[in-house]
């Protein structure tokens, strides 16, 4: 670019007869007049020339899916003091400069196209507005082809609290392909609630299949207390209750849970969100992360000093565990944006399997990290206040599935990546695959 500026202004130059030699005497004005004028030019066409590059950072040189947005980072590194367009201490919604509107994909770097492939959409494959019926717990079993998941504990239309228990439902994902394949827009199927036991209160995390079954977590509800408990994911959903406590402890509000691969050991989480959000009594033990091992009823601390721990996951040699800390959401606390949205990486000891090395691993621009799940390539994915968004294995943002509204969890299907989205369900039909969650 600097060489085709200066070739440009020596033509300039040449032209305007300031790179020739003169012998004549020559008013003053009239022999810096074209000098002015070939001065200002160049200036003029150096600008244009610069302004083509920066244009043509907005066009990338690869192929991007049909309603994708490719956003360039260098074009948002320097936005000047007078830019409040995105600033806003809201944790749902996110960084839209392209204005497009939602849902679409978003891609930051050319990496993201490994995920998405080069046809993949966005399309509403459920809702039912007014009821958050599909919030966390996604389990997706292969063998029914149908993706269980929990509706929201004592939050925002979840119409469950201290009195009121909240539901898990089922959607079959035979029944969603042969609806897309019928129209090439939006369907709504239907969902079918699950009649579960007393003894299963707010559900909140979930992962499987375990054994055959559902492994759920729970938050508790009131005086009931958070569990761990395993559904049979075929009627009458028979349900047999694993853990309830530490050494005669209730846990706060049991979160998310993930088996270590290659073993049958639960590692789960424990904010405070019961109690924040109305539905449990005030937390009588730390904040933390633990490990339960079944065949022995072993229950330990792996992992602590958090705000309030929420997603896990593990990559698949089980060498990498992923905690994300939601802290800035205190619930009924409020916001304070200078807590933890933040997802952290650990290694997992090989002999004691407790978390160690603690490190950053990603910082969420939107609301906070709530869910996670890995692809096979290394990927990380978490539910986050603009829909879900995608790390590489260094911690770099590549792409979002961009909802502008917040999505807690995600979940990989034979059909393709299923987001929960509150009151709304999507399927993105992407090529990635994500890792074996089958104990």
């Amino acid at each position: 670019m600097q060489n085709k500026c200066k070739d440009i202004a020596k033509l300039c130059l040449t032209a305007s007869g300031e790179d020739t030699v003169s012998t004549q005497k020559q008013d003053p004005f009239l022999t810096s007049y074209p000098a002015m004028v070939a001065a200002t030019f160049v200036v003029l066409t150096i600008a244009f020339v610069v302004a083509l590059s920066t244009n043509a950072q907005s066009s990338p040189d690869f192929t991007i899916p049909p309603g994708a947005v490719y956003v360039n980072p260098l074009e948002y590194n320097v936005v000047g003091a007078d830019y409040t367009q995105w600033r806003n201490s809201s944790l749902v919604g996110g960084f839209n400069p392209t204005n497009t509107t939602p849902p679409f994909i978003q891609i930051f770097d050319p990496s993201f196209l490994e995920v998405t492939g080069t046809n993949a959409t966005i399309r509403l494959i459920a809702s039912h507005p007014g009821f958050a019926f599909a919030h966390e717990a996604p389990i997706y079993v292969p063998d029914l082809n149908v993706v269980f998941f929990s509706s929201n504990g004592g939050g925002t239309l979840g119409y469950s609290g201290w009195y009121n228990n909240s539901v898990v439902g089922m959607i079959n994902m035979t029944e969603v392909d042969m609806a897309l394949a019928s129209t090439t827009g939006d369907v709504n199927v239907q969902v079918q609630t699950l009649n579960l036991s007393d003894t299963v209160q707010m559900v909140n995390g979930g992962t499987g299949p375990y054994k055959g079954d559902l492994l759920f977590v729970t938050s508790g509800r009131a005086l009931q207390p958070p569990s761990i408990v395993v559904v049979n994911p075929s009627a009458p959903y028979n349900t047999t209750v694993l853990l309830d406590n530490f050494f005669g402890r209730q846990f706060n509000s049991l979160n998310d849970v993930k088996v270590l691969p290659g073993t049958d050991i639960m590692f789960f989480t424990d904010p405070a969100y019961g109690w924040l959000n109305s539905f449990r009594p005030e937390p009588m033990l730390p904040l933390q992360v633990y490990r339960f091992d079944p065949s022995t009823g072993q229950v330990r601390v792996v992992a602590d000093q958090f705000v309030q721990p929420n997603g896990i996951a593990f990559t698949p040699d089980g060498k990498t565990a992923f905690v994300s800390d939601t802290g800035v959401n205190s619930g009924k606390a409020g916001v304070n944006q200078t807590l933890p949205a933040t997802i952290y990486r650990f290694d997992v000891d090989p002999t004691t399997q407790s978390f160690k090395n603690r490190s950053p691993f990603a910082y969420v621009d939107s609301g906070i990290p709530d869910g996670i799940q890995l692809d096979t390539m290394g990927n990380v994915y978490s539910g986050c206040g603009d829909g879900i968004q995608v790390w590489n294995s260094d911690g770099t943002l590549i792409g979002k599935f961009f909802l502008n509204s917040t999505s807690a969890e995600m979940i990989f299907t034979k059909s393709g990546l299923v987001i929960l989205r509150e009151d709304a369900m999507y399927l993105v039909n992407i090529q990635a695959q994500g890792i074996d969650l089958t104990t």
